[in-house]
C-alpha cells in the first residue's frame, strides 16, 4: 500500500486506513459478514478502523483491528487482522477538531476539556461514539451517548491536578464522561479506576499485546523506581 506505513510498534487505539483491494479479499474470506450493512465499502470510502488488543492466541504477524457497526444496525463490533503493509496510518484526532459533530448540549464539556489539556500541554483525543461519527461519516451520536476521551501522557506519570480536574468537569457534564489515561510505553489506564484507587493500590494496564497491574503511586510520581 503506497504512503505512509504503520509504526514498527502500533499501539491500542491508533487509527489506519486499509487498502481497498486487500480489504475486498478479506471480506471474501469471511462469509460471516455477507451482508452486514456498511461493509462493503468501508475502505473504498476511506472510512478508519482502529488497532486493537489481540486476542489471546492470536497471531502476532498480523495487525489486530475492529470497527463498531451504527447503533441503528446493531451496535457490533466486527474484528479483523490484516499484514502491516495492507494499511496506512491516520493522524490521530483531537477533540478540539470533532467538537462542530459533536451536540450542541455537549460543547461546554467539550470546551472544558480541551482548555484542561491546553493547561496541562495535552491533546485529549475522541473515541467511542464521537470518534466514529467523524471518522466514518455515519451516524452514531444519540442522545444517551457517553463521551469517550484519550489523554496521550508525555512522561509514565500522571500530571498533579488532572485526575481532580477530569471528575470536576464529569460531575457537571450532561453525558457520562469515560476514558483513558495513555502512557508512552502504550499502557492504557482507565482514569476513573485510578482516580478511584488507593494510593497504595494497583490498576490494570491495557497493552497491545498484554494486561499488566501498575503501582498508582508509581503513576503519580510517588513511588521507587
Amino acid at each position: 500500500m503506497g504512503g505512509d506505513t504503520l509504526s514498527p510498534q502500533p499501539h491500542r487505539h491508533d487509527l489506519v486506513r486499509v487498502d481497498p483491494a486487500a480489504w475486498a479479499v478479506k471480506l471474501r474470506q469471511r462469509p460471516d459478514l455477507d451482508g452486514v450493512p456498511h461493509l462493503a465499502g468501508w475502505a473504498e470510502a476511506g472510512r478508519l478502523l482502529i488497532i486493537r488488543r489481540f486476542f489471546p492466541g492470536e497471531p502476532r504477524d498480523s495487525i489486530p483491528l475492529g470497527l463498531p457497526l451504527p447503533p441503528a444496525d446493531g451496535k457490533r463490533r466486527i474484528s479483523f487482522a490484516f499484514s502491516p503493509e495492507d494499511l496506512s496510518p491516520h493522524p490521530p484526532l483531537a477533540l478540539a477538531d470533532t467538537r462542530p459533530a459533536a451536540p450542541g448540549t455537549w460543547h461546554s464539556t467539550l470546551d472544558a476539556l480541551i482548555a484542561l489539556g491546553a493547561e496541562h500541554g495535552l491533546t485529549p483525543r475522541p473515541f467511542g461514539s464521537l470518534l466514529w461519527q467523524v471518522a466514518t461519516g455515519l451516524t452514531y451520536l444519540a442522545a444517551a451517548s457517553d463521551l469517550d476521551v484519550l489523554w496521550p501522557l508525555p512522561t509514565q506519570t500522571i500530571p498533579a491536578g488532572l485526575l481532580a480536574a477530569l471528575a470536576r468537569i464529569a460531575e457537571a457534564a450532561p453525558m457520562r464522561l469515560d476514558g483513558e489515561l495513555l502512557l508512552p510505553d502504550g499502557a492504557g489506564l482507565h482514569w476513573r479506576e485510578v482516580l478511584e484507587a488507593s494510593e497504595s493500590g494497583e490498576v490494570l494496564a491495557k497493552h497491545l499485546d498484554r494486561l499488566e497491574m501498575r503501582s498508582v503511586a508509581m503513576l503519580k510520581g510517588r513511588g521507587s523506581p
